[in-house]
């Protein structure tokens, strides 16, 4: 497999990581900026370590991760999203005006590593087909790591830009993108 060939699948694997950093921007817009340079590194390093452990997995277990990485990802992704809407319309309900813009939201590191995880279950299946490919794993992983990582930083600061326009609306359609993420997932 070609090194053109491997971006193109390193840039369509890292839709789903950059939409999750576009929705925890637009959130958290008062996030610390570690917490929220985290979410590149992190998403970066799952999406360039899952086809990796799937290349490793190999045709051992294909059948069982092709099976149940869309509802794996859709559980954690309904989850994550379901919470931010339930927090989200309580406070609209409340009427809480600009309770993004006047309230910091915690956004846990737990959150993000189940998020990185979610969001890097297909690539696990892309790593099977690599072996199948026989493509150069030792390239081929980093490679999806770095340009992860990138787009998730492009990501933050579209992020930001659209919390403060969105306001206290926000966590509301923040959570309902992720879970829309996660019934992708199950197609």
């Amino acid at each position: 497999m070609e090194i053109l060939q491997i971006l193109l699948i390193a840039l369509a694997l890292s839709m789903d990581a950059f939409a999750v950093t576009v929705s925890n921007a637009v959130c958290h817009p008062d996030a610390p900026r570690r917490r929220l340079l985290l979410m590149p590194l992190v998403f970066g390093v799952f999406q360039g370590l899952m086809p990796l452990l799937g290349y490793l997995a190999g045709s051992l277990l294909s059948s069982i991760i092709d099976r149940f990485a869309g509802p794996i990802a859709f559980v954690i992704l309904a989850i994550i999203g379901g919470r931010m809407v339930w927090g989200g319309a309580q406070a609209l309900r409340r009427g809480e005006a600009n309770a993004v813009a006047e309230a910091p939201r915690q956004l846990s590191i737990p959150a993000i590593l189940a998020q990185g995880v979610a969001t890097s279950i297909d690539a696990l299946i892309v790593g099977v087909s690599f072996l199948a490919l026989d493509t150069n794993i030792a390239l081929a992983a980093p490679l999806i790591t770095v340009t992860t990582a990138a787009c998730c930083l492009l990501a933050l600061a579209i992020g930001k830009r659209f919390g403060l326009l969105l306001g206290d609306k926000a966590e509301v359609i923040g959570g309902i993108v992720l879970v829309l993420i996660g019934v992708k997932a199950l197609f």
